[in-house]
């Protein structure tokens, strides 16, 4: 079953977040992850209580893939069989996770749905199980990217430890925000990967969303680009709101009289509808990298001084 245009996940049993002494599957759709990484986000997450599993394949290589399609999708469908296996972990991003969609067996998925979680190249398949197989995923930390570097300090303010699926934050200094508030199905992820999605069968559903929108090292222009390319591709149509991430270094290099919210809003403000900035969810600069659950009912609310995202 598709998902329908700004609704939500239909007839999906709740997805718990895994708890200590559960076992966490480690997979790796998309780059090639190095056993030290692999072994030093898996230590953090151990110490943490959980228990990890990986296929040993998982450290294939294939010019920059962890292995072939074949490989990582085989991978990914394991470990949604395994019973043993509560929820499934991305070692990292990188690329490669479009190859696995035209491969995907989705009724396994449907059959075993289980609390999947990663970001940046793995926002493809974040959006297609949420849109093609009623699955509420997760955006949010990574084994490579977060728990390799996670110290034990950050434990309380990590998603698996502190299970928070509702945040308030506040909105980036100077971030210029276009007040208000909205209502819709929280989605989204690296805004490359969404731009990459149009015109394929794989395409984003955006309609009646709150839209969350980050990505890394890309140029305002860039960014600016793949804004237009959603707006013209009609994906900006009865979304209900839109916030960003930190956005790190997307920066213009050199000297630069303007700022990257100014474009966003030069660019959206037309839409009249709330949009924020500032949540520290996917490419962060520090811990904590929230969680976001993708799928489900969210009220993103932006004032001046503040911007709130609400799982309502």
């Amino acid at each position: 079953m598709t998902r329908q245009p700004g609704q939500p996940a239909r007839n999906i049993p709740a997805i718990p977040k895994p708890n200590a002494n559960q076992t966490l599957g480690i997979i790796a759709p998309a780059s090639h992850v190095s056993r030290e990484e692999l072994e030093a986000g898996c230590a953090t997450l151990q110490k943490m209580g959980y228990k990890t599993f990986y296929l040993d394949s998982i450290l294939d290589r294939d010019l920059y893939f962890a292995g072939s399609e074949e490989r990582r999708t085989e991978e990914l469908e394991e470990m949604f069989k395994r019973p043993e296996i509560t929820g499934i972990m991305c070692a990292r991003g990188g690329y490669g996770s479009n190859h696995l969609l035209p491969h995907i067996n989705l009724d396994a998925v449907r059959a075993n749905p289980k609390f999947f979680m990663g970001y940046s190249d793995i926002t493809t398949l974040l959006t297609y199980f949420c849109d093609h197989a009623d699955l509420v995923t997760f955006h949010g930390p990574m084994v490579k990217k977060d728990y390799e570097r996670l110290t034990p300090e950050m434990f309380s303010t990590d998603v698996l430890s502190a299970g928070a699926m509702a945040h308030d934050f506040l909105s980036a200094q100077g971030s210029q925000p276009v007040p208000g508030i909205g209502q819709g199905i929280l989605y989204g992820g690296c805004l490359s990967m969404l731009a990459a999605s149009l015109g394929t069968p794989y395409e984003i559903q955006t309609e009646g969303t709150i839209l969350f929108i980050e990505d890394i090292a890309t140029k305002p222009y860039q960014i600016h680009r793949m804004l237009m390319q959603l707006k013209l591709a009609g994906k900006f149509k009865d979304v209900r709101g839109i916030v960003f991430g930190e956005m790190m270094d997307c920066v213009q290099p050199g000297e630069q009289n303007y700022t990257l919210q100014e474009v966003i809003k030069r660019e959206l403000v037309e839409l009249n509808i709330p949009v924020g900035f500032g949540l520290h969810s996917g490419h962060v600069s520090q811990s904590p990298n929230l969680c976001l659950p993708i799928g489900v009912a969210a009220e993103l609310n932006v004032s001046e001084n503040e911007v709130k995202v609400k799982i309502i």
